[in-house]
């Protein structure tokens, strides 16, 4: 989060960004935390944490939809080398969510695999529509980084983690407007 403050203010450090690091990386990594955002090309997550070269995993699908293989991603920084953050990072403005919500409210299906991610997303349409709002898509997306962060949360094989606390698993949202990334469930104490 210090990162994120440096990258609303403009104050970047583009911190361990040069040959040395490269070099001390290049045997072994140790990230400290693993982020699941959108694929989205306005949200870059090593830029808006102001990271570096081996800092964090990062994986990135539409919407943030998970399945086993962005599952078994997302815990192979806990589960084998002690990674202790995962964050969930929804944005503002996501296509790929505006994209479902219209598919399953309409009932018009998506072409071809992007039906996939619509499917994915389904249960977070189903929470926006029962929560109303302003605005729904805003309402949906939100709704879908909690409830992909609670379900990592207690993921069979990240829980035992979690309850330890060796693990945090934290949902965010980034906005576009501003820069500035909002904890929204599952802030370390």
């Amino acid at each position: 989060m210090d990162g994120n403050k440096r990258w609303v203010s403009g104050d970047l450090r583009h911190p361990d960004r040069d040959p040395d690091r490269r070099q001390f990386v290049a045997e072994k990594q140790e990230p400290f935390g693993a982020i699941l955002s959108c694929i989205d090309s306005r949200v870059p997550p090593e830029l808006l944490f102001d990271t570096g070269l081996g800092d964090l995993y990062v994986m990135r699908t539409g919407g943030e939809a998970v399945g086993p293989v962005v599952t078994g991603s997302v815990e192979y920084g806990p589960m084998t080398s002690g990674t202790p953050l995962i964050v969930v990072l929804g944005h503002q403005r996501c296509g790929a969510v505006e994209a479902a919500y219209k598919s399953i409210r309409d009932g018009k299906p998506l072409p071809g695999n992007l039906e996939a991610i619509a499917k994915a997303l389904r249960p977070a349409y189903e929470q926006a529509v029962r929560e109303g709002g302003a605005d729904p898509v805003e309402t949906m997306a939100r709704a879908q980084v909690k409830l992909t962060a609670d379900d990592l949360r207690s993921n069979q094989d990240l829980a035992p983690l979690v309850e330890k606390g060796a693990l945090a698993v934290v949902g965010a949202y980034y906005s576009l407007d501003t820069g500035k990334v909002e904890v929204l469930t599952g802030a370390p104490s």
